[in-house]
């Protein structure tokens, strides 16, 4: 792998000249000053995310005019195909560039022929772009019987979003989603808008069963806290009590925890949290925040089972809001939520209980790939899917 970071660097002729763009390897200093000057990438795209997934390999690369400054950047994590020389190359959350533009094909052909060059044979990318959302009035109206998200007339239609799906189908890429190649990030999110709004104006978004239970947590004795990397362990056994009370696992091992921690406040101090809703002495709920750039994410939620009626988790929501809007950031993201808003769906009690924030539902546009044949069904492809899933 340290091969490609000697490699020539890609110089796509482009009819128009100087608006040619160029794809190389950045050193980190180059990359995070890249990112600091943009403030909106996904933390996924920071290089202490590489750290994290250590079962990858990592580069970093940048878009530029010959002899200009950065234009854009992408954190790519390479997975070797055990038996072969070929890799599978994913952006996730990224690359960082200006979707914006009509001509794509300045950015995703350089990309790559420098993929290529490092021996990728797919690659798979999450531009950052909306594509619809609905405001929480809209999907609570909207909710019933077999009903999902895509059944209601969203609020807003992201252009920007819109026009960059059909550009990337005609070009040969394929949306993910299906049963067995589904993405890796969720395609539906939920964020609570910060930018312009006040510490009231929060207050007053939130419903008002929310109101009740973040006084009833005040009124219990609830403390909120941040907590360090010494209470992990007691995050990670409340997880295990949530990932079977509400039917779901995550997989991961409290190491796996432990190294995000790590890694993530190693690049800087902050960047992840921990916070804990303590009652009494007992520690009842924990979640993670993320902190990069102007973006906040609450990244992992988990609680006990016993004394839910003093809302710990509600407590703790709301301190991070309002940590967050403290430390500046634009908006709030609560990341993955359901598409069903079927209220028998087991699943719909996790929206229902985000939509209290009065945030939105954001359609992303979800991850797309392609192979470097320009088809995504080969047969080298669907190997390594099969061999992915049994990991």
């Amino acid at each position: 792998m340290d091969q490609r970071q000697e490699r020539r660097e890609n110089r796509p002729v482009d009819p128009r000249g100087s608006r040619a763009l160029t794809v190389r390897s950045l050193s980190v200093p180059e990359y995070q000053g890249f990112l600091s000057r943009h403030g909106r990438a996904s933390f996924l795209q920071y290089p202490s995310w590489a750290q994290v997934k250590d079962l990858w390999h990592s580069e970093r690369v940048g878009w530029h005019y010959p002899g200009g400054e950065i234009e854009g950047a992408g954190l790519v994590l390479y997975r070797q195909f055990p038996g072969t020389r070929k890799y599978f190359a994913y952006l996730p959350e990224g690359p960082v560039a200006d979707w914006a533009d009509p001509d794509v094909d300045r950015w995703l052909t350089p990309l790559k022929a420098h993929l290529r060059e490092s021996g990728a044979f797919a690659v798979r990318i999450g531009p950052t772009p909306a594509y619809r959302r609905w405001d929480a009035a809209t999907v609570k109206s909207g909710a019933g019987p077999g009903r999902q998200i895509s059944d209601v007339l969203a609020t807003e239609v992201d252009p920007v979003g819109a026009a960059l799906a059909d550009r990337l189908r005609t070009r040969g890429w394929k949306r993910c989603g299906g049963e067995d190649d589904g993405d890796a990030q969720p395609r539906h999110v939920f964020r609570v808008p910060l930018a312009g709004r006040s510490p009231d104006d929060l207050w007053a978004g939130l419903n008002q069963e929310w109101r009740r239970n973040v006084r009833k947590a005040e009124k219990a004795g609830v403390e909120t806290v941040v907590g360090t990397a010494a209470d992990l362990p007691e995050f990670y056994r409340l997880l295990r009590i949530t990932e079977e009370r509400d039917g779901f696992a995550l997989g991961r091992a409290l190491a796996y925890y432990q190294q995000q921690y790590e890694a993530l406040n190693a690049e800087e101090p902050g960047r992840m949290r921990l916070y804990l809703g303590v009652h009494q002495g007992e520690i009842l709920a924990a979640h993670t925040m993320i902190v990069a750039g102007s973006r906040v994410w609450y990244q992992t939620g988990a609680s006990a089972d016993h004394r839910r009626e003093v809302r710990p988790s509600n407590a703790l929501q709301w301190r991070m809001m309002c940590d967050a809007h403290a430390l500046g950031a634009d908006e709030y993201d609560m990341r993955g939520v359901p598409s069903t808003l079927d209220p028998d769906e087991r699943s719909f009690g996790l929206l229902r209980w985000k939509l209290g924030t009065g945030g939105q539902v954001v359609e992303t546009l979800g991850e797309w790939e392609i192979s470097m044949d320009g088809r995504v069904n080969t047969a080298l492809y669907k190997a390594f899917q099969a061999y992915m899933a049994r990991r």
